[in-house]
């Protein structure tokens, strides 16, 4: 066997690392760049105007080197998805306030409200994750994940709820989601740590949900113009609707 002193391993280890890190950076900086390039594209014209031939000629690539970035354009779109969960999950989980904690109440109108000013600042952004599927695209596996990571702010707010029953059939249908999906119910307590209960975690999960169906709802609208010729104020509607949940919830 031959002996190899430690220091002309790290030595060795060093001049790959050195060798390759410039690659690397390279590949991640023309990433960035072509998903720049399609996120100008898909606000100018939604997903439909996303065109891998077009970024190609303005970022100087030809098509099969661009190719090597990004398999397809579902690939590209993919990776914009991507981005964008994580975004937004990112600027939820930054809105929650450190020590102390705020009411259950405050904390919905923090994040609700911080969703909102995300989707006004980002909407083909959001309409790319929450608008119309573009025909023959299936988004990746881990898209679900990204999207709980979105979420999951929001189950804190439910976990010492008080729902009325107005919500009841929802809160037994997500009771009966969490005890047959243990995953699910494993996502629902690292977020919720004493909903410990499938009955907890069921209504913990109701109210995330509806938090986020309901902020939907209205944002969508707001962003896609139906609201112009109505003369009213969309953010109104909007903390309308998180009253309103606050209050199904029994939120103190």
């Amino acid at each position: 066997m031959v002996s190899v002193e430690p220091s002309a391993v790290t030595e060795r280890k060093v001049t790959v690392a050195t060798s390759a890190g410039p690659r690397a950076r390279y590949r991640e900086q023309t990433r960035t760049e072509i998903k720049q390039v399609a996120l100008r594209q898909l606000a100018e014209g939604g997903l439909p105007s996303i065109a891998l031939t077009r970024i190609a000629k303005e970022l100087g690539l030809s098509g099969p080197a661009l190719y090597r970035y990004f398999a397809n354009r579902d690939d590209l779109v993919s990776a914009l998805i991507r981005d964008a969960y994580d975004d937004m999950a990112a600027a939820l989980n930054a809105a929650v306030p450190a020590e102390p904690h705020p009411s259950p109440r405050n904390l919905l109108y923090t994040l609700a409200r911080c969703y909102r000013a995300w989707v006004l600042d980002h909407p083909h952004r959001y309409l790319l994750i929450a608008g119309s599927p573009l025909p023959g695209y299936s988004a990746p596996p881990d898209t679900l994940a990204r999207a709980r990571a979105a979420l999951g702010p929001f189950v804190a707010v439910f976990e010492h709820a008080d729902p009325q029953p107005a919500v009841a059939a929802l809160v037994a249908s997500m009771t009966a989601w969490v005890r047959d999906d243990p995953d699910l119910a494993t996502w629902v307590r690292g977020h919720a740590p004493t909903a410990q209960t499938p009955e907890a975690a069921g209504q913990a999960m109701a109210g995330a949900v509806l938090a986020w169906t309901r902020g939907h709802g209205a944002v969508s609208l707001e962003v896609s113009g139906q609201f112009e010729q109505m003369g009213h104020n969309p953010r109104a509607l909007f903390e309308v609707e998180v009253d309103t949940l606050a209050d199904i919830f029994g939120l103190d």
